[in-house]
């Protein structure tokens, strides 16, 4: 994989000029490991470079390892994708559905169907994340911001489904908080919390020993800075969503909370790339990796998820799937699958190709349009 180091290498060096201070990559191809590279800096004003052991906040990759834990129960036959949610967690009973007349004027009414599981895996719940646009993306704002992080996911899915639904579940597709209620659906099944579930059950079988919800003292000076960055390339160090990792937090996020190194995320995508087994340890089934791995949007669903560095992607189980690798200009396998984070890393998996790759940025905005694209097609061009 010369290629690989004559076109990647190049092109990330370039990036922590323009873009985040510091990044890595590590690239594994039939099982062997064929890039492995760290760039710049995880702190530009101590001048710490970026290591190996680096620990970043790895935001909505969480996500993947959150769907994957839920589809353990899942094969265990404690549950089904077309379960109501209510079954589980019966605050979501009787869900209610913000609706607009012709005038404009707002109402709730009963939702015409109960929330199925599926519909939390798909992002098709009507659950939002806070913002303007909607009222439900409102009062979730304000319940986000008025929770602080004594709180656990239980509480938090008790909470949100207070909030009348932005739709009617099963209809449109909107990315939200469906993961975070995945992770309170894990508690209720298992009799666990969320994290010690996902440490029992994922990481400590595949040997992710740097992959938590908290920091612990003596892993904070691995923690990679996060910057904030601004149009003209001006970086500051921003620390403002670091409460959560805290030893005394209890909130374990489905949606975005965890922390990983690029070394133990690549172990778990090497899983998946090989059908959910890695080593000897088995996750999932190949059959269930593959039914994650398979668009479950219809039409409607399809024309919501519309952001564009996901065109010629459907969406599964919790990632993004190729499904038309011609209507995005995409060199890629179809079936690729993975997911981003909200500071720039990135996972995708192939298992076609028996190919994953893990890459790790902490900045704000991630410049996700721009970097993610460009690597895949570098790196698919790379491939003998």
């Amino acid at each position: 994989m010369k290629r690989l180091q004559e076109r990647l290498t190049p092109l990330l060096k370039e990036w922590v000029v323009k873009g985040p201070p510091g990044c890595a990559c590590t690239i594994v191809k039939n099982g062997e490991l064929v890039y492995q590279e760290y760039f710049g800096y995880a702190d530009l004003e101590q001048q710490i470079k970026i290591q190996s052991d680096t620990l970043y906040r790895i935001y909505s990759m969480t996500k993947v390892v959150t769907c994957v834990a839920a589809l353990m129960l899942y094969e265990k036959g404690m549950y089904l994708l077309n379960d109501p949610v209510e079954e589980y967690l019966p605050e979501f009973k009787n869900p209610q559905v913000f609706r607009y007349n012709e005038f404009g004027v707002r109402s709730a009414s009963p939702a015409s169907s109960p929330i199925r599981i599926k519909d939390l895996f798909t992002m098709t719940s009507g659950l939002t994340y806070g913002g303007d646009s909607t009222e439900t993306e409102r009062l979730t704002r304000i319940l986000m911001e008025g929770a602080d992080n004594t709180k656990d996911i239980r509480t938090l899915s008790k909470a949100l489904a207070d909030i009348p639904l932005a739709f009617d579940p099963g209809t449109h597709w909107k990315y939200g908080t469906s993961h975070d209620i995945l992770g309170a659906l894990i508690e209720v099944l298992s009799g666990e919390t969320f994290g010690e579930f996902l440490k029992k059950e994922i990481f400590e079988p595949l040997g992710m020993t740097d992959t938590s919800f908290r920091i612990t003292e003596d892993k904070r000076d691995r923690l990679c800075k996060m910057y904030d960055r601004t149009a003209d390339g001006e970086l500051t160090p921003n620390s403002k969503r670091d409460d959560s990792y805290q030893p005394e937090s209890r909130f374990e996020s489905g949606g975005g909370g965890l922390l990983s190194t690029i070394g133990d995320y690549s172990r778990f995508a090497q899983a998946l790339t090989r059908g959910g087994e890695l080593d000897g340890v088995r996750l999932l089934s190949r059959k269930t990796v593959q039914l994650m791995a398979t668009n479950h949007l219809g039409p409607q669903q399809l024309k919501d998820y519309n952001w564009p560095q996901q065109k010629s992607y459907g969406y599964g189980l919790g990632v993004r799937v190729m499904m038309d690798p011609a209507d995005g200009g995409n060199n890629g396998s179809i079936g690729e699958f993975g997911w981003a984070g909200l500071a720039g890393s990135w996972v995708l998996i192939d298992p076609q190709e028996q190919l994953s790759v893990v890459y790790m940025q902490q900045l704000l905005p991630s410049l996700e349009p721009y970097i993610h694209p460009r690597l895949r097609s570098v790196i698919y061009g790379a491939i003998d």
